[in-house]
């Protein structure tokens, strides 16, 4: 695989941890850079893991992985974007800015849900002759770099428009487990 295939691949595997991290950060009151770095590694930790889990499974788990990743990655997603939405839409309409939510669990649920794509990708890797380490490590690392990021344009959009933000945000995660759940169905 070339190094500008790894690239493109790293980028496309980060798309949803960035769009999930800038509405963590939106939904946040003003998280710290530090905050945003914390979860910037969590996304690119969980996102380096799921290619190699996947790419160790290889051809004997593919039935399995295939058969339930996006109702996983679909329930995952849905339940933190519905959960954004509900408290977004039952904040007091005083309560200009969002409400913080700094919980782990769902730092790590929003992170796996946005990483298991990335382990069916690691399960089609495992026909290849790549270098899974090499990849894994871009793809972590593309996604702690757009996560942290995207947590800090969060910081931004949610200083201004608040509840929307969150809403919005919200509804981006459960597109995008609906998403994954179509594109797995029809193929």
């Amino acid at each position: 695989m070339s190094p500008l295939s790894i690239v493109i691949l790293a980028l496309g595997m980060s798309v949803d941890a960035l769009i999930a991290s800038t509405s963590r950060g939106a939904a946040l009151k003003r998280p710290s850079v530090v905050e945003a770095v914390r979860t910037g590694m969590v996304f690119g930790v969980v996102e380096a893991i799921t290619p190699l889990i996947g790419w160790a499974a290889g051809v004997a788990a593919s039935a399995y992985i295939a058969q339930v990743d996006h109702w996983i990655a679909f329930g995952l997603l849905g339940a933190v974007g519905g959960r954004m939405v509900f408290h977004a839409l039952t904040r007091a309409a005083e309560e200009d800015a969002p409400a913080p939510n700094r919980s782990a669990w769902l730092l790590v649920a929003t992170a796996v849900g946005t990483s298991l794509d990335a382990m069916a990708v690691g399960v089609s890797l495992a026909f290849l002759d790549v270098n899974i380490l090499v990849i894994a490590a871009a793809i972590g690392l593309a996604t702690m770099l757009m996560s942290t990021g995207g947590m800090l344009a969060g910081r931004l959009i949610g200083a201004r428009f608040g509840r929307y933000a969150e809403i919005v945000g919200g509804l981006a995660l459960i597109a995008i487990g609906a998403t994954i759940l179509v594109e797995h169905l029809s193929a």
